[in-house]
């Protein structure tokens, strides 16, 4: 899972990424292909699953290193033969694909008949990793994408509310003014700010405010 520092201004978001994660672990088990992997935070997690895990990242991605197997083209042909995986899995990285039909394509072509697409999306967030930032999705076109791309049995469950995605978005601006020693001045905040907004999200929940979406699909 992700290491969560609670002394920084967006852990909460790390946290919303794992949990998501964690709810659906024992779905993710055979052979893992992780489109995207970086780091490789969840690695370890799977690995007590399922029979192997393999990471799969762009060349010279800002995220590479060790931790990835093999390199390729995401926008491309992945380098696996049809029915290959038993899983797939791919966090935070469907809005840096410039065409994610394509990419839903191959991920269902190099699934077993059966096999479990796991997916994380940004919704409301901020544009990082510019240039290679292209889009935000919504449930609907979550939705309709994973249909065209093959998949059913779809599930799109909203990672948070209001006060989460709007504390966040409030984190991520103060973080710039958080130099030196004033960031002392900012943690108590941040702290407070993302213990609280969990808990204000469970009185009310808002799903059309959410910081991003976790998807579940299956491939006929």
């Amino acid at each position: 899972m992700h290491t969560i520092d609670c002394t920084s201004h967006n852990w909460l978001a790390y946290q919303l990424c794992n949990e998501a994660l964690r709810r659906h672990l024992h779905l993710i088990t055979g052979r893992v292909v992780d489109l995207g992997c970086g780091t490789a935070p969840f690695k370890i997690d799977i690995l007590v699953l399922a029979n192997e895990y393999i990471g799969v990242d762009w060349p010279n991605s800002l995220h590479s290193g060790a931790h990835v197997d093999i390199e390729c083209d995401l926008c491309g042909p992945f380098p696996f033969p049809d029915g290959f995986a038993d899983t797939v899995i791919s966090t935070e990285v469907l809005e840096h694909i410039p065409t994610p039909s394509a990419f839903l394509s191959e991920a269902a072509r190099i699934l077993k008949s059966g096999g479990v697409l796991f997916l994380t999306v940004p919704f409301q967030w901020h544009v990082h990793e510019a240039p290679h930032d292209y889009y935000r999705y919504t449930r609907y076109g979550l939705i309709y994408l994973l249909k065209e791309a093959g998949f059913e049995q779809i599930e799109v469950t909203e990672n948070s509310g209001f006060w989460q995605t709007w504390l966040l978005k409030l984190n991520y601006h103060t973080a710039r003014y958080a130099r030196g020693v004033l960031k002392l001045f900012w943690i108590p905040l941040w702290w407070t700010t993302q213990i609280i907004a969990p808990v204000l999200d469970r009185l009310r929940a808002t799903p059309q405010e959410t910081v991003g979406y976790t998807v579940l699909a299956r491939k006929t």
